[in-house]
Order: structure tokens, then sequence, then C-alpha cells
């Protein structure tokens, strides 16, 4: 990759304008796609790479270095006819504190032959947080989806493992008028200690995959695996959806678990987008 630069200062937008909110909509000029619109208003900024293949990439980041409470941060996506988009994140979305709550929503559309790639670094909750999430995709028939979802137990070295108060993220994917995918997790302080339900895994992370454009990504996913054994550092478990889908989930002692199951998939991604965009990450 080469320089980074933000597309547009949240600083230009009216002061009256809703926080936290943001747009982008990706199309096929030539034989390589263009972001043609970029909105960020603060705290949400965009970053937008150059890279080796033809798609375009953007990040997603924070001024503020994390959600605090009351943040609420949404954001369209508009992939075009033919066009080829990867959304990311800067880094980790870190959620501090927050007795009222806070929460991200992505709602996209990819239209026929389009392709996105939606793959935000994993959400950290630290203690006494209170997150919502929520994604919304609908595909058209032809469209291609991968998506990344995970979260973790929070600050350990700190002492905080599992230590928030709420984690809450819901997840559909519609192709053709009906939900091919619904992902929902919800975890309580409330009704008993998540730490003792999550035993000795620290990192919870999924992909999934759609469409013709990830059917590489897809063979990889579904490929056979190692049976588990007591005491990995790291379990997973893929299986089909419908014709043209696949997901996977994997529990992890810690990151770097998590990244050597997941490492393959991302390599049939790196294929797909002519570039790597996990190369200086996972």
């Amino acid at each position: 990759m080469c320089s980074v630069h933000p597309v547009l200062s949240a600083d230009s937008t009216p002061a009256r304008a809703t926080p936290g909110v943001g747009a982008l909509a990706f199309r096929l000029r030539g034989d390589r796609t263009v972001l043609s619109v970029a909105l960020a208003r603060s705290p949400l900024r965009l970053l937008a790479p150059r890279n080796h293949g033809d798609a375009a990439w953007v990040y997603l980041a924070n001024l503020g270095g994390g959600l605090v409470d009351g943040d609420r941060l949404a954001a369209r996506v508009d992939v075009g006819p033919g066009a080829s988009a990867f959304v990311g994140t800067q880094a980790t979305t870190k959620v501090y504190r927050s007795p009222r709550g806070c929460s991200q929503r992505v709602d996209a559309r990819v239209d026929e032959g389009g392709a996105l790639s939606l793959a935000p670094d994993p959400v950290v909750c630290f203690a006494g947080a209170r997150y919502a999430q929520s994604v919304d995709v609908t595909l058209a028939e032809g469209a291609s989806l991968l998506l990344v979802d995970g979260y973790t137990c929070g600050r350990s070295a700190r002492g905080e493992r599992w230590a928030f108060a709420r984690y809450a993220s819901r997840t559909i994917v519609r192709r053709g008028g009906q939900a091919v995918l619904v992902d929902a997790t919800r975890l309580e302080a409330a009704e008993g200690s998540i730490a003792e339900r999550m035993g000795r895994f620290d990192v919870i992370m999924s992909i999934a995959a759609f469409g013709p454009k990830f059917a590489p990504v897809r063979d990889a996913m579904l490929a056979e695996r190692a049976a588990p054994a007591a005491g990995d550092e790291a379990i997973a478990s893929a299986s089909p959806i419908r014709a043209d889908g696949a997901i996977v989930r994997v529990a992890a002692a810690h990151y770097r678990a998590a990244s050597r199951v997941l490492r393959p998939s991302f390599a049939a991604l790196a294929a797909v987008l002519g570039d790597d965009p996990f190369c200086r990450k996972w």
C-alpha cells in the first residue's frame, strides 16, 4: 500500500449535522472501482489507501480512539454494479465504560456483479461497557459479500477479562427479499458471569462469504479441518449456507490463534482483491 489520506474532513461539516454518520458509494470506472461518495461526520473519519488491486479500499477510524458513553455511529455503504470494495477499520473498536451505552450500525447494498468485503477488526469492550452493533446487508442476484465479525474479552492484561456489562450484535444478510443469514449474539453480565460462560476462550470470530466473486474464499473456508481436541488454542466450525454461501466460526484463547485459523480464508481474499489488506495486521 502507498499513502493514506483522509477523504473528507469531519470539521468541514455543519455543526448541527448528526455526529458519527458516514456514507460511502463505490462505482466502477473502466477496469477499477472508485470511491464516488465519501462523507464522515466527527467522530467518524475515513481513510482511503491505495492498493495494487482493482478494488477501492476504505478504513473507518474514530477521532477519539474509541466509543464513549452515548456515541451512536452509523454508516451506509453502496456498491454499484460490477464494483468491488473493501471496508475495514484502522484498528480494533475500543468501547469505554458506558452506563447509557453506545452503538454502531452499518447498512449496505451491493448491486448486480458487485462485491463488498466488510472486515472490521474485533470489538474490545472495556470493563463496564455497554455496546450494541447492527449490520444489515442487501445483495442483488449475482452480488458477492465477505463479512468478518468478532469481539474479544477486553483488556485482560488489566484484569478486565469479560468484565463488560453488555455486548449485543445482530447481522442480517438478505438476497431476493429473503434473509440468507441472521446471526445474533447477546452477552449480559446481569445474567451471570460472562467469563464463566466463555471458559478458556478470549476471542470469538466469524467470517461469512456469499456470491461468485468469493467462491475461492468459500472453498478455503469449507476445506477439511482437523477435528478439535481438548486444550486446543482455537476451535472452528464451518457450515455451508444455501448454494453460494458459507460461514466459519472460531473460538480462540488469544488473537494469534484465531488469526492462524482464518489466515487461509484471508489469503484467498487477497487473491480476489489483488492485494492483502491483512498483511500487516493478521
